[in-house]
């Protein structure tokens, strides 16, 4: 029977980590990682330093610049920085639109290396809306931006539906709602010479509309409005003249094809 040597047993001998070139790669990007994480966050050529704020006239620039100014600082563990990288553009954007409901929308954009760009577009007012003798503005897409005893341009729109008091900021109207609103007004001005007073919305289907000479006109927003404007054409020119105005109470023009008016 034939024997066999064991073969004599070797310790091999383990590579210094030192000399494994992977180390020293990973060393490298951990390395330059850190610089550029330093350069980017903490370097003062990426700080905030400038603001640049346009479009706005009702809400002062300072005003806008102490809320953003507020945002502009962050901490990195320890270290504190208002790099412009770590700006959140998105978070500013919101706060300035709770903070200043008089603001429609707002656009944000870094300029590298150190300025933030805010352009803001403020809602302007197409009516008064009141409740009691509370009025505020009104914009076109349904949202009061601010408080306002009454402006006399502009038509008074008044809330007769019971609703809970509003706050600035809110939507109160719906905007194709309010478009009908105005395109009445709008009608009456043009086609009628006639002067508003307010214009009380009582349900969505029906609107008091009170004229500067005193008489009132009953419409449903929600119906044919051309086919009402031309009813109340017909009954003026045909029925009502222009002296017997001032004894007038209402015109209906709610229902069918009639239009019924009534004097005081």
């Amino acid at each position: 029977m034939r024997k066999y040597k064991k073969k004599p047993y070797r310790i091999k001998k383990k590579k210094s980590v030192l000399k494994n070139r992977f180390f020293w790669l990973g060393v490298l990007f951990l390395c330059l990682l850190v610089f550029l994480s330093y350069f980017l966050f903490f370097s003062d050529t990426y700080q905030v330093k400038k603001i640049i704020i346009t479009g706005e006239q009702k809400v002062s620039e300072e005003e806008f610049r102490l809320l953003i100014e507020k945002k502009l600082e962050n901490k990195i563990l320890f270290w504190k920085t208002k790099s412009i990288f770590l700006f959140n553009l998105e978070e500013i954007r919101k706060d300035i639109l709770d903070n200043f409901p008089q603001t429609a929308e707002i656009q944000i954009r870094r300029e590298i290396p150190d300025t933030i760009i805010i352009l803001v577009r403020e809602r302007a007012g197409v009516a008064n809306w009141c409740q009691e003798e509370h009025c505020f503005l009104l914009d076109i897409d349904g949202v009061i931006f601010e408080e306002n005893s009454s402006n006399p341009e502009l038509i008074k729109i008044m809330d007769r539906q019971k609703l809970p008091p509003f706050i600035l900021g809110t939507k109160v109207i719906e905007k194709d709602f309010l478009s009908k609103i105005l395109e009445v007004e709008r009608k009456l001005k043009t086609d009628f010479n006639l002067l508003l007073q307010e214009i009380s919305l009582v349900s969505e289907e029906r609107l008091n509309i009170k004229t500067a000479e005193g008489w009132e006109i009953f419409l449903n927003p929600q119906g044919d409005i051309g086919w009402q404007i031309t009813k109340l054409s017909t009954v003026l020119a045909e029925e009502i003249p222009p002296e017997n105005r001032d004894n007038l109470d209402y015109i209906e023009l709610r229902f069918g094809n009639f239009a019924p008016y009534k004097y005081k």
